[in-house]
């Protein structure tokens, strides 16, 4: 068979079938990728609608963001640490620049410090005083944001304001212990259960809109490539084995006589 294998025909097929097995098989691969996206956004999109958790039933200090809680619902108890309050932007909401207005909250369970945008501001020049005494933050949970160009001082502010919610610089602004996660306040409530009301200019900052996908269906599209690969192969192991079992078959002519020299 390994002869006929190398017939210029079949040689020639087997390298259009290389083409075809290396073409087939990305395709599945980028199908399978797909599929792998679209089930996470799914859980996401699952973590969003999910009904408030305490903070701490999702992550802990310390502990390595779940990124399947990204966009989940939380709940946070504690009190505010005004004083060390940050901007984060330049950032745009609705066509609008303005700057993430963000305040340490410490945790009641664990008296570790939270990141919280308490809301988005175009003037952050204006009063914006955090709530004082103890509070309840409802709100959906993100992971910290990879670094961001630092933004020039704002007048009226301490410190400078950061590019992005970068965990990494928080940890050298604030003290003490930080979760690995910040939360988008949606409602901030007093110790009674009255909502508070936020000052003049802030608007909340909506979470990040996600949509459902179909992972099971991009996952049969991967496995249909590699199936259309694996039928490709058979198909050129069969012809060959065909064509090798007919040259075994048919009658090989009988080779010549040599004439014997005659002896005097």
């Amino acid at each position: 068979m390994l002869r006929t294998a190398l017939k210029p025909r079949w040689l020639s097929l087997f390298v259009l079938l290389v083409a075809i097995i290396v073409t087939f098989t990305q395709l599945g691969l980028w199908q399978l990728h797909v599929a792998q996206d679209k089930g996470l956004v799914d859980a996401l999109r699952k973590a969003h609608e999910a009904r408030p958790v305490l903070i701490d039933a999702v992550i802990r200090p310390h502990v390595p963001f779940p990124n399947p809680q990204s966009g989940r619902a939380v709940t946070a108890a504690g009190t505010y640490a005004g004083g060390q309050q940050l901007l984060v932007g330049p950032r745009r909401l609705q066509g609008r620049t303005g700057y993430w207005v963000l305040t340490p909250l410490d945790v009641r369970e664990t008296g570790a410090r939270l990141a919280v945008v308490r809301g988005f501001v175009t003037d952050p020049t204006h009063p914006l005083a955090a709530p004082t005494g103890p509070v309840s933050v409802d709100g959906s949970l993100a992971p910290g944001e990879s670094p961001g160009p630092q933004a020039p001082r704002v007048p009226g502010w301490p410190q400078e304001p950061l590019g992005s919610v970068d965990l990494s610089v928080l940890v050298n602004r604030w003290s003490g212990d930080l979760y690995n996660a910040f939360v988008f306040a949606q409602t901030e409530r007093s110790a009674d259960g009255t909502a508070i009301a936020s000052p003049p200019g802030l608007q909340r900052v909506p979470p990040p809109e996600v949509t459902a996908g179909l992972k099971w269906r991009n996952a049969a599209y991967a496995l249909q490539w590699w199936l259309f690969a694996g039928f490709a192969a058979f198909m050129w192991f069969r012809m060959v084995r065909d064509d090798a079992a007919r040259d075994s078959s048919e009658p090989r002519e009988p080779a010549a006589a040599v004439p014997e020299e005659s002896t005097a």
